[in-house]
């Protein structure tokens, strides 16, 4: 399996956009977190969570190949169960349906970064510590704030066995923990 230095090397090789890239990492810190909260394996989780978006660049203009070419990239060096989340996360193309934990989870983290990311670039100071839990609720429950965010994609986090308000606690402790690494 891939380790986290072989998936960054992978990142530096097919990704450029500094926000994409900022992106996986929030991706991976809180699927990481949700894989220690639930017993699950974290490194896989958490490279799978890295590697998500790993051909966006590539297919960002042709959603339908989005997550298909980065399965294949990595078929044979990333456990199927990772490969298989990845497909999940862009089911709508994919056709692949998620089933399992990892692929909910996945997803769901996927969608409540891009939400605590805008809460935290509408504080004053534009910096995640600043971004309080109640904040963080309020703006999920505003549909009007970043609305491109899937409340839907963020509530499959129920399935993957967390209540709502926990997952949105996780996942902003783990975005607040690498905020130097996200430059917020």
């Amino acid at each position: 399996m891939l380790n986290r230095e072989d998936a960054l090397g992978l990142i530096r090789k097919y990704l450029r956009d500094d926000k994409l890239i900022k992106h996986c990492y929030a991706v991976e810190a809180i699927i990481r977190k949700m894989a220690r909260n639930l017993s699950e394996d974290e490194e896989l989780w958490a490279v799978t969570g890295l590697l998500h978006d790993l051909d966006y660049e590539y297919t960002k203009d042709d959603p339908k190949k989005h997550a298909s070419i980065t399965a294949q990239i990595l078929d044979g060096i990333l456990p199927d169960e990772g490969v298989n989340a990845i497909k999940a996360h862009n089911y709508m193309h994919t056709d692949y349906i998620p089933t399992t934990t990892i692929d909910k989870a996945l997803i769901a983290a996927d969608a409540v970064s891009g939400l605590i990311i805008a809460a935290a670039l509408v504080m004053p100071s534009r910096k995640l510590e600043e971004v309080r839990l109640e904040t963080l609720f309020k703006k999920y429950n505003d549909a009007s704030f970043a609305k491109g965010c899937s409340r839907k994609r963020i509530e499959l986090c129920i399935d993957a066995g967390f209540e709502l308000e926990g997952f949105l606690e996780i996942s902003l402790q783990a975005l607040q923990n690498i905020s130097d690494e996200l430059g917020l």
